[in-house]
């Protein structure tokens, strides 16, 4: 965090990925009707929803700078999760009045509204406060239409994660009441895997020290309840 706010500092521009999150969020929601019929035909449109929003988490400029979205998007047809707890994650989502889902990558905010939209409760969608990478800000969810299907608020921290002791208190309230909390990439996991309540993390893992931490592979899809929760 500290090298790239010295970047900014120096290079005296504030988001320096946002031609790159907007293009990606553009190319994105063009193919958003065709994802959203696939989910609508799938046999479990939840599942498939889920699906997709972590595999669009490998849409990340910090973690992998070369990858090709065309690439990723031909992966959807094909991929599976590696790990799944689906029948833990309906289970809340069924006694869950409402959502607090936590944002990672501009881009990938096209899918997390495809998955808000099978969720079928009250949801607030939580970004980072200032730019960071390409992680997404209040202007990339409402690039993506996240206003359409969810409250859009910030976390009061513009760390790649959410590090709670740096987030507002407006945050940290929601965040405590929650029924059900998602989060979303590597950042957020980092910075909450470590919390005595239910988080369901859902990532690509595309670093060893955390697919070590997790106990997965490198390269795994993993929707994963926290199993740190009280």
């Amino acid at each position: 965090m500290v090298v790239y706010k010295s970047i900014y500092r120096v290079t005296k521009i504030k988001d320096p990925f946002k031609k790159v999150k907007k293009s990606c969020t553009r190319r994105l929601l063009d193919v958003y009707p065709e994802f959203k019929e696939k989910i609508k035909n799938s046999k479990d449109a939840l599942y498939t929803a889920l699906k997709f929003a972590t595999l669009a988490n490998a849409i990340d400029l910090g973690a992998n700078p070369d990858f090709v979205l065309e690439e990723e998007l031909r992966n959807f047809t094909i991929r599976d999760f590696d790990v799944c707890d689906y029948s833990e994650f309906k289970y809340a989502l069924k006694r869950a009045r409402n959502v607090l889902y936590i944002a990672d990558n501009a881009g990938e905010t096209v899918f997390d509204r495809l998955l808000i939209e099978e969720l079928n409760r009250p949801v607030i969608y939580v970004v980072r406060e200032n730019p960071i990478i390409n992680d997404a800000i209040m202007e990339d969810a409402l690039d993506a239409g996240l206003d359409k299907v969810a409250e859009i608020i910030s976390s009061g921290c513009d760390a790649p994660g959410t590090i709670l002791k740096l987030c507002s208190w407006k945050f940290r309230r929601i965040f405590a009441r929650a029924d059900l909390v998602i989060s979303k990439g590597q950042g957020n996991y980092e910075t909450l895997s470590n919390c005595r309540r239910q988080i369901f993390f859902l990532l690509k893992l595309k670093c060893p020290v955390i697919a070590r931490d997790m106990g997965f592979p490198t390269g795994s899809v993993v929707l994963s309840r926290n199993r740190n929760a009280s």
